[in-house]
């Protein structure tokens, strides 16, 4: 398949994904591995084209990220709280990400890893939402400073290929009491540092991106990026929706069945 569509079917996929607790980067690998392309030479792509979908957090919040800051500025308290959790929570991912670096690329040319990690991922939301009684929102900034650090190092389980980073901070925000509402748009927010940072961090650790001759070069990436963006602008408001009345089960059933079949296919094929 030509390159510039694959691109764009890969950051419509990105956009729709990133944000559900089904693993963007899982599917990236396995669809990827489908379409006969080797996923070590798309990892730079993956992680690039994400911001395009962190983008649509950013404007899709704008307001909100334009009082916070404003309002940091002037020290108002939820501006602070808010920032702090923020930062809090980042942090574990940031440490670990550079120290682990070398494992988790190994990881994410594992399609076995995301198959694997799918549908665990799923039998674990299936626990927590049966167990779990919906808590009140409360808003990030109503979040305590332990709420948020363990929200951060929850978030590193989806360093595993197909854990998913909403995913995990999601269920991990759930599991300590907070509200379904306030738990998904923490996972939002929340990845913006993170995955701005890991795009920096390949980008710029990747001479021959940089210097325009990489397989999959600047002119895909963008292509994935745009679509990625517009995707995700479209599912970002109804999937809060969405999990506010109803909550994550059809996401989990969803990981199980595709991470059963790819399994099969992996190991069968």
């Amino acid at each position: 398949m030509n390159l510039t569509v694959t691109a764009l079917l890969l950051g419509l996929l990105e956009g729709v994904a990133e944000f559900l607790p089904i693993s963007s980067t899982g599917h990236l690998i396995l669809a990827q591995t489908f379409f006969g392309y080797d996923p070590g030479q798309w990892r730079q792509f993956n992680i690039v084209i994400q911001l395009g979908a962190i983008l649509a957090v950013v404007v899709t919040y704008w307001s909100l990220f334009w009082d916070m800051g404003t309002g940091l500025l002037r020290r108002e308290t939820k501006a602070l709280l808010f920032t702090r959790n923020i930062l809090l929570a980042f942090m574990p991912a940031a440490v670990i990400g550079l120290l682990a670096e070398d494992a988790i690329d190994a990881m994410l040319e594992s399609p076995l890893t995301v198959s694997v990690a799918l549908i665990l991922g799923g039998i674990a939301i299936l626990v927590l939402e049966k167990t779990i009684t919906p808590k009140e929102d409360v808003g990030v900034e109503g979040l305590s400073w332990r709420m948020a650090i363990g929200v951060g190092f929850v978030q590193c389980l989806a360093m595993i290929p197909g854990t998913s980073r909403s995913g995990a901070t999601i269920m991990g925000a759930l599991a300590m009491g907070v509200g379904r509402k306030t738990a998904a748009e923490f996972s939002f927010f929340l990845a913006v540092p993170t995955m701005l940072g890991a795009a920096t961090v390949k980008v710029v650790g990747d001479p021959a991106l940089m210097a325009g001759n990489a397989v999959i070069g600047w002119d895909e990436i963008a292509v994935g990026f745009t679509a990625a963006f517009i995707a995700a602008m479209i599912v970002i408001r109804a999937f809060v929706a969405y999990v506010s009345r109803h909550g994550f089960k059809p996401f989990a059933w969803y990981r199980i069945v595709v991470g059963s079949a790819s399994l099969a296919w992996l190991l069968l094929a």
